[in-house]
């Protein structure tokens, strides 16, 4: 097997005395969309943050195109993140700029292409995601599917080989969420994307991804293709999986625990 495209070796993250995530590890390979999984609070979106470099960990070592992200020059991190587009939960469209203009921002800041060349390649973008026509709307003027459009052309302006989506089907009703997921699939099929997800959208999850990672309690339980996850017997995926409240599942564990500690089987509950 190829190295993969983005390594997390012994991630540790604590804040403020608590370890959000405790000795992470993960490979991604090129090309393929994996989701990552897991209940509020255990540790998606601070794992999300330092792939992307936003944030030093406690220590651990985050690898991505074979470059260690902590311990490289600014020069490197900044061509890595230039390989990396991210599509934020909440779109993260500038008010005041039209989406063309909210399109361009990363090209005319990070290159030093014409404009003429700059116009092409944000109406190209624009198309890619069905929004060829809306180039002059504000974000305002959006509905909550064509925001979520406008925020996946802007992470593809400059083709990067890594696509990272923070809860792309947050709000979105299911045929609209079924519509980017779709989408999702073109840009991988289309640019060989490498595609990192975090979603609570089970539906999202089995759809498009090619293998799932569940964190709980910031360790990783499971690395594993969509298939065998969802087959899974263990108690914390299930728990996930058929959306058991946590009190429930606390209560039946406790209740489990005393009749083994008292020796009793086949007693009801």
């Amino acid at each position: 097997m190829a190295d993969p495209i983005i390594s997390v070796r012994d991630l540790v993250v604590s804040y403020g005395g608590r370890r959000v995530l405790d000795g992470v590890n993960l490979d991604i390979q090129q090309g393929e969309v994996l989701a990552l999984l897991g209940g509020s609070g255990s540790g998606k979106s601070t794992m999300l943050r330092h792939i992307i470099g936003l944030e030093r960990p406690d220590s651990g070592r985050i690898c991505v195109q074979g470059v260690d992200i902590n311990n490289c020059s600014a020069r490197e991190l900044k061509a890595l993140r230039r390989d990396m587009g991210v599509s934020f939960q909440g779109s993260a469209l500038f008010s005041s700029m039209t989406v063309e203009e909210n399109v361009q921002l990363p090209l005319r800041e990070l290159t030093s292409l014409a404009d003429p060349v700059i116009e092409i390649m944000t109406y190209i973008k624009l198309a890619a995601v069905g929004l060829g026509d809306a180039g002059k709307l504000f974000p305002q003027e959006l509905s909550g599917g064509m925001k979520k459009r406008a925020a996946v052309a802007r992470a593809t302006a400059l083709d990067p080989e890594i696509l990272i989506f923070d809860e792309p089907s947050a709000g979105l009703d299911p045929i609209v969420a079924a519509e980017l997921d779709e989408l999702i699939l073109f840009l991988k099929r289309a640019f060989h994307m490498t595609v990192l997800i975090v979603t609570h959208e089970m539906a999202s999850a089995f759809r498009i991804a090619d293998r799932v990672a569940m964190l709980y309690k910031g360790s990783l339980i499971a690395v594993e293709d969509k298939e065998s996850f969802r087959a899974s017997n263990d108690p914390r995926i299930r728990q996930f999986l058929d959306r058991i409240p946590e009190r429930i599942a606390e209560s039946e564990s406790v209740q489990r625990r005393i009749r083994e500690l008292a020796g009793v089987t086949g007693a009801t509950e």
